[in-house]
């Protein structure tokens, strides 16, 4: 367990903690099966950034706060230049670029997503989180799985789904995937 997921896992719990909610309580509250929330939060798997950002909202705080431990301060607009955006590690062979991380109160969670080659021989890893998500690619070939359908993405395609169901991705064709993800 990396020193960020950690400290995410510790924001989280003090979180949790202030507001005398218990793990059960939270997982219900927020939509999440008991049993894999109190995986993350005991660190046996990460927490997926989707649920990071629905955590983030019920406890009234910036995603950015919940997982660097800084918050956002700008609000009428924030510019990330190429290279700059943090990079927020979650799940192996995927990497997440936040591209909002300075702007307070979002109402959605912009990421500029890289899905390794390895990905392809690997079989799907679904997650579940509220709301609705967004994926645009940007290159390479991507499947995707909502609710048991799969559907191939390449450059230019988009796809808007319910995060509530079952989903997960993976790039194809032996090379990267990059696509633009929004979680709402």
């Amino acid at each position: 367990m990396t020193d960020e997921t950690r400290d995410i896992i510790a924001r989280v719990k003090v979180l949790r903690e202030i507001a005398e909610i218990s793990e059960d309580e939270l997982s219900r509250e927020l939509g999440f099966k008991c049993e894999e929330y109190q995986q993350w939060e005991s660190g046996e798997k990460d927490f997926p950034i989707g649920a990071l950002v629905e955590i983030a909202a019920y406890f009234k705080i910036d995603l950015t706060e919940l997982v660097n431990g800084r918050p956002s301060r700008l609000t009428s607009y924030c510019v990330t230049r190429a290279g700059n955006a943090p990079e927020v590690s979650r799940r192996p062979m995927y990497t997440y670029w936040n591209l909002a991380y300075k702007f307070h109160n979002k109402r959605g969670e912009p990421f500029l997503v890289e899905a390794s080659p390895e990905t392809e021989n690997m079989p799907l890893s679904f997650s579940t989180h509220p709301g609705h998500e967004l994926n645009f690619v940007l290159e390479g070939r991507l499947l995707i799985s909502v609710s048991g359908h799969e559907e191939e993405l390449g450059p230019g395609d988009c796809i808007y789904y319910d995060s509530s169901e079952p989903h997960g991705m993976k790039a194809l064709g032996g090379g990267r995937a990059r696509f633009f993800a929004i979680i709402m």
